[in-house]
């Protein structure tokens, strides 16, 4: 792992996985996601990670037009690192995951390193009514659901973007098998460090959120690795602040935001990204790890700089 003198805080502001149901504060339309993500870059987050949705019932959406409608807005108010997804949401092909990222040719994407089942099932149990008839079919459909990120995907999105935009991925790391597979790609020179690893913990089908996991995660990383990475945690649910705070502890970067934990608290909604930022800054400061601004993120990252994105 890179020696590094301050923390990441990367923020997920809204994600495919949450339903508007679980929550009226998830923001949904262009407009909420655009305040949020500044919002959140002010509370402290260098990387803002991003997905769009229907404005009309709030579905996942891979629509370009969504994207711009909010990504110049969000770089109007705030020079945080903006960080689009291409993993999408259920049933998106690979080209339009990608669609987005390759018109708006940002900094940072996402990039999921291998298929899995994906299972967000079980939170049929946790709400009772949806306002929309899609979020109930969302969830049971994670039963049969395999996130495809095959090898051949990765070789796209590493041409198309990596070397067609100049992007730097966050590497999504969900299983030791993952970190095997960024290994591969790393020795036939298809990625270039300094890596930004993201491993992540609680979602069904990935590695469980036990702690004894980050420890093996973090090891694996660091035998395949060495110095060439630079290490981040996030996960699932209340699991979020705890793993991210003990692997701080640990020199990991950390990853917070309403894509992933839509709690402040025990039974206690967090109302915006920020206050989740706001949040893991004050762990952070007060275990005296400094918090990265976004142009230091974008040093240690080596990213192309905010003037040469397309929006």
């Amino acid at each position: 792992m890179r020696a590094k003198s301050k923390a990441i805080i990367t923020c997920a502001i809204t994600g495919s996985i949450h339903t508007p149901s679980m929550s009226p504060h998830l923001p949904v339309t262009p407009s909420d996601i655009a305040s949020q993500a500044v919002e959140a870059g002010k509370a402290g987050a260098a990387i803002l990670h991003l997905h769009a949705r229907d404005p009309k019932d709030g579905r996942p959406s891979p629509s370009p037009d969504l994207f711009m409608d909010f990504l110049p807005r969000i770089k109007q108010g705030t020079d945080a690192i903006v960080n689009i997804t291409t993993g999408g949401g259920q049933g998106m092909s690979l080209d339009e995951r990608l669609a987005a990222a390759e018109r708006a040719s940002p900094e940072m994407t996402s990039l999921n390193m291998g298929s899995m089942n994906f299972g967000l099932f079980p939170m049929l149990g946790r709400y009772k009514e949806f306002a929309h008839d899609w979020e109930r079919q969302h969830l049971d459909r994670s039963r049969d659901f395999i996130f495809r990120n095959t090898f051949g995907d990765i070789e796209q999105v590493l041409q198309r973007l990596g070397e067609g935009h100049g992007v730097k991925f966050e590497f999504e790391c969900y299983d030791v098998g993952h970190l095997y597979t960024l290994a591969h790609f790393l020795d036939r020179k298809l990625v270039k460090p300094p890596l930004f690893v993201q491993t992540i913990f609680g979602i069904l089908g990935g590695i469980g959120p036990d702690p004894q996991n980050v420890l093996i995660m973090r090891d694996t990383a660091e035998r395949l690795f060495g110095d060439q990475y630079h290490w981040s945690v996030l996960a699932a649910g209340r699991f979020q602040l705890p793993f991210c705070t003990m692997a701080a502890t640990m020199g990991a970067n950390v990853r917070v935001g309403l894509e992933d934990n839509l709690f402040l608290g025990k039974g206690k909604l967090a109302k915006s990204n920020a206050e989740l930022v706001a949040k893991m800054r004050h762990i952070l400061e007060e275990l005296s790890i400094d918090v990265a601004s976004p142009d230091e993120a974008r040093q240690m990252l080596e990213l192309k700089g905010a003037a040469n994105v397309k929006f």
